[in-house]
């Protein structure tokens, strides 16, 4: 296939358990040399098997808090006790070695690169419907009963601003994977927009 025409990277957005990873997992898999997953910063320790600079960009509060200011990240968030952001640095490094750099982001990292008016592709990954979003979360196997709840109670506030004109290029509904991933690779190589 030819080189991606537009280096912007690729904000994919959308519920948990919708099939986000399995999409871009593929993407990457059928262009290595092409796309990379965005790596994140954190302030939370590296657990067991987890590497700096793989699968997370590991600082402390200090650090985190001074990239911060400097502003140095296109998102940033709090999740329990631990920050986590997505700096422009590791983006414009990924740019540089010829790279578009593909971000799983929440809806609210959503709202906070598009307030900074940086330039970056949005796709929205959606389910065919709320019913088949709880069945893939429950045939998981993974969550509580309260985990699903509030995975489900997230996705309703996902699937709303999903819905906003001008917030997504793209949305692609995830109801049969190869063809949602048909739609995927012909997103990311199109030609862009004048």
């Amino acid at each position: 296939m030819a080189p991606v025409p537009d280096s912007r990277p690729i904000v994919i957005s959308g519920p948990s358990g919708v099939g986000k990873g399995t999409l871009y997992g593929r993407l990457f898999q059928n262009h290595p040399d092409t796309f990379t997953l965005s790596v994140s910063h954190t302030t939370r320790g590296p657990r067991p098997g987890e590497t700096d600079g793989v699968h997370y960009h590991f600082v402390t509060k200090e650090a985190f808090e001074t990239l911060k200011q400097a502003d140095g990240f296109i998102e940033n968030a709090k999740f329990g006790d631990n920050y986590y952001g997505t700096s422009k640095q590791t983006i414009e490094e990924q740019k540089a070695k010829g790279k578009v750099t593909v971000l799983d982001i929440e809806v609210e990292g959503v709202k906070q690169i598009q307030a900074q008016n940086y330039p970056a592709r949005y796709v929205f990954i959606a389910p065919p419907s709320e019913e088949a979003l709880e069945q893939r979360l429950r045939g998981r196997g993974t969550e509580s009963e309260e985990s699903i709840q509030k995975r489900l109670k997230q996705a309703k506030v996902e699937l709303e601003y999903a819905k906003v004109p001008g917030i997504h290029e793209k949305i692609i509904v995830n109801d049969d994977l190869d063809k949602a991933y048909q739609e995927l690779e012909e997103f990311v190589f199109a030609q862009p927009k004048a």
